[in-house]
């Protein structure tokens, strides 16, 4: 999240909180894309990451984007910590190890969202290579030990770095070490929204698998093919996973809030600064909680949406839905995670033909695929079914949606030529996590080090 929200509405009832998730249903004409990439940042020279402060610097970067685009600084305690776009279309933001991200614009069609990617990269280039920087796209941190690696000056994240150690044993491993590609889908309704949620939550271990591209830790293979992956079965099981109550034929709105208001909070913002407020959850927060703490001590809307984004499921509920399961990877995947969710929850007839080969995947049988992926990649199974299978399958309905919307570009081509990569994966039967694995058994020679040339930006 570029910026958190600042709306000083008052909070009465919790179904409010539940009529502002509703009111992000738009009829399908309206649907857009939002696509979020994150990447690594090293020196070309030394392979080292890169720093905030400093000539040769994650502020530097930042400084000559903001030259370059136009866009308005984000500023915590007096330093750049992100840009927007000033009418709201787009976002770059820093990730706790200075982890470099773009938050798209909502757009129509993948051919955008491809086009957005790459203009951003290529902007990014000019910024960069004069400072003698380079941009890594894998899942992973694949060298750098977490002492190593660089904390941004994000009020936020110090409360996060705090707290991360006392709920699980590999929050800050999440937090600094690794890179996702997401993206962003709207809803027409409550029920809508209710499929696509269960859809999510039962494919998250297959995008996981497809996208699997962080098998090096600290300069050696890690026994995983999404380290990504693993990191999550154990960051903080309070907000994070997979949500039992999605599954449920009747969930609605309603119930995600009731779980979120029970999750610890992070933090309130009062006046442009963070208070740190992992003691109570945001139930308590309306029962009043942090009066006496705060000056302005009852909750408004900024607040809850604010604690949403502190909320880390394998499918996140806003006023949208955030796939978040794949590893971040080359240029090609960046386009490929849109495309494959687009495919599959924009198109009546592909979402029909998912929901039905996932009817009777229970909550039990999703999260032992979740708890396995991670190392076994498409050879996972779930209903004695490998994932290697379900891809197969899962990606051709996703072409066929796609094929189905006929969003064309200028050259006639609809959008499922972005699925390629994916598509050479089954084709492969192997991961890119595997492919790395046996560039580093052979050419690379037992370094991790060809990484930052071969899979850089």
């Amino acid at each position: 999240m570029a910026r958190d929200t600042t709306d000083d509405t008052p909070i009465s009832s919790i179904n409010e909180l539940a009529d502002w998730m509703a009111a992000g249903c738009k009829p399908q004409d309206k649907w857009r894309i939002g696509t979020e990439h994150e990447k690594f940042v090293f020196y070309t020279d030394t392979h080292e990451p890169v720093p905030y402060e400093g000539d040769r610097s994650i502020k530097a970067l930042l400084e000559g984007m903001a030259s370059m685009l136009g866009w308005e600084p984000i500023i915590d305690a007096g330093k750049i910590i992100g840009l927007v776009e000033p009418t709201g279309a787009g976002a770059i933001s820093l990730e706790p190890g200075g982890q470099f991200e773009l938050s798209g614009a909502p757009l129509e069609t993948i051919h955008q969202t491809c086009r957005e990617s790459n203009a951003h990269l290529a902007q990014l280039r000019e910024i960069a290579e004069p400072l003698g920087i380079r941009f890594l796209g894998i899942g992973g941190s694949p060298a750098w030990s977490l002492a190593e690696t660089p904390k941004m000056p994000k009020s936020r994240y110090d409360i996060m770095t705090r707290y991360m150690p006392k709920v699980g044993s590999q929050g800050l491993d999440m937090m600094y070490r690794t890179c996702t590609i997401q993206v962003n889908l709207d809803f027409s309704s409550e029920a809508d929204m209710r499929r696509k949620m269960q859809l999510g939550m039962k494919l998250q271990p297959l995008a996981t698998a497809l996208f699997a591209a962080s098998p090096f830790t600290e300069g050696k293979p890690n026994g995983l093919v999404s380290w990504r992956g693993d990191i999550w079965r154990d960051t903080d099981n309070q907000r994070s996973g997979q949500l039992p109550f999605v599954y449920s034929d009747d969930f609605g709105f309603l119930d995600y809030v009731e779980w979120a208001l029970d999750v610890p909070m992070y933090f309130v913002l009062r006046d442009g600064r963070y208070h740190e407020a992992t003691h109570v959850t945001f139930r308590q927060f309306m029962n009043g909680a942090l009066k006496g703490e705060l000056d302005q001590p009852m909750p408004t809307m900024g607040d809850w949406t604010n604690h949403l984004g502190t909320l880390f499921p394998d499918a996140r509920l806003k006023r949208f839905i955030e796939m978040r399961g794949a590893d971040g990877g080359p240029w090609r995947r960046i386009c490929a995670l849109p495309a494959f969710w687009v495919g599959l929850l924009y198109d009546e007839s592909a979402i029909g033909e998912a929901l039905e080969l996932t009817r009777n995947w229970s909550l039990e049988e999703v999260n032992s695929l979740r708890n396995t992926t991670p190392r076994d990649g498409l050879n996972a199974r779930i209903n004695d079914k490998s994932l290697h299978d379900i891809g197969r399958e899962v990606l051709g309905i996703s072409r066929r949606g796609l094929i189905n919307r006929a969003r064309l570009n200028s050259e006639g081509n609809d959008e499922s030529h972005f699925l390629a990569p994916l598509e050479e994966s089954i084709a492969r039967g192997t991961t890119l996590a595997e492919e790395m694995l046996a560039l580093y058994n052979g050419r690379w020679q037992g370094s991790v080090d060809p990484v930052f040339t071969d899979y850089a930006y």
